[in-house]
């Protein structure tokens, strides 16, 4: 019985997709040894920031660009951010039924709560952890490790979902089991190479993998 979920938020829970790609074309315009597009962003989505930077220009130092980054990221967030369906009402429902949830991802803690915020998701997640709350990011299992203290979660008893390999990577190595969305902009085949235990087409379906039925009771 699963009684904790785990969130990625980009491309997950919160379609920060467009914003994602158009703060790294505005960022990254004449800084990149070659044409950039956006078919370069999508693969690497869900790894963190500053290590995305340095691949992408080939430079190791990158504070210009991550500045850059976040300023027109922030500044175009409130407009470029979006639902996906059945989000907020499926943590609605599972947070009413006593699963205990939290983000765990690789953006900022400032940009983290202002999508969660701005969709109204913030109240029902009891715990959210940041890239500048661990160590090593996803693919690394610190992160949903750290989550999983502060909730007293068990392993057996928890899932980590995801768009990218990232999460369910960590998933893995954290010895929780791994559900992959198929609404991610890397495709449902890919992330089935990583073998999720669980693919989700719909958001509501994650009701069932609680013991829930969709109206919210115990099946």
């Amino acid at each position: 019985m699963i009684k904790t979920i785990l969130f990625d938020l980009d491309g997950t829970i919160v379609n920060t997709n467009e914003l994602i790609i158009a703060s790294f074309l505005h960022a990254l315009e004449g800084q990149t040894p070659g044409p950039f597009t956006r078919e370069h962003i999508v693969p690497n989505m869900g790894r963190p920031l500053v290590e995305q930077m340095r691949h992408f220009s080939g430079r190791e130092q990158v504070e210009d660009l991550v500045q850059a980054y976040r300023e027109y990221n922030i500044r175009r967030h409130d407009e470029l951010v979006e639902e996906f369906p059945y989000v907020r009402e499926v943590l609605g429902e599972l947070h009413a039924a006593g699963i205990r949830m939290g983000v765990v991802t690789s953006k900022i803690r400032l940009t983290t709560q202002m999508g969660l915020k701005l969709l109204k998701l913030d109240e029902y997640l009891n715990v959210i952890v940041t890239v500048e709350d661990v160590k090593e990011p996803k693919p690394s299992p610190e992160g949903i490790l750290q989550a999983m203290g502060e909730l007293g979660a068990e392993p057996a008893s928890t899932l980590m979902v995801g768009d990218s390999q990232y999460d369910i990577l960590a998933a893995q190595r954290a010895g929780v089991k791994a559900a992959g969305v198929a609404w991610t902009l890397k495709g449902e085949a890919f992330l089935q190479e990583y073998n999720p235990d669980f693919m989700l087409h719909d958001m509501r379906e994650l009701l069932a993998l609680a013991g829930l039925s969709e109206a919210g009771r115990k099946a």
